[in-house]
């Protein structure tokens, strides 16, 4: 039976949803990830920042739009070190600036994909995947990809069922 890992990054607290800033208990990339685990199984992987973006939404985009400029790779507190054990790698994130936070490279980098399938989750407030599938073909070297999927973030509470399906879908290909 085939391995399923979740590597996701989420951004708590202010959020850009529906044109307003709301504060968000949980973050709607974590939310989808828990949903792609509940759908296929797996593990789940949170990629967290040492140094902790701001809290205020508009500093923190400021903060993400530098590190993509200067193509940073923040230090993160703890690595995936081997993805050998696994089958299906599910790259999850908020669009940022096009693509994912930059924090999710810096783990991506560390890992060899060869043989592995890859599929993108993108939350969003309107840039759909953005640049997220070309970023990871770059970035995954080896990998096999399945078909991504752009969750609008303020819809995805309610998008249970649209991610379990897009999930089944892509292990089962």
């Amino acid at each position: 039976m085939a391995k399923n890992l979740i590597i996701y990054y989420s951004r708590k607290g202010e959020n850009y949803v529906n044109g307003s800033i709301i504060d968000l208990k949980k973050g709607n990339t974590e939310i989808c990830a828990e949903f792609i685990q509940k759908a296929v199984g797996g593990d789940l992987f949170e990629i967290e920042t040492v140094r902790e973006y701001s809290k205020d939404y508009h500093t923190c985009t400021e903060e993400a739009q530098q590190e993509l400029r200067e193509n940073a790779r923040p230090e993160l507190k703890q690595y995936l070190s081997d993805i050998a054990d696994y089958d299906n790698i599910f790259v999850c994130g908020p669009c940022w600036w096009g693509t994912y936070p930059v924090a999710v490279f810096t783990q991506l980098e560390k890992l060899d994909f060869t043989g592995k399938k890859v599929m993108a989750l993108m939350t969003h407030e309107g840039s759909g995947l953005g640049n997220s599938e070309r970023d990871l073909r770059r970035i995954c070297k080896g990998a096999e990809f399945g078909t991504g999927i752009a969750v609008h973030g303020a819809d995805a509470g309610k998008a249970k069922q649209t991610v379990a399906n897009w999930a089944k879908k892509n292990v089962e290909e």
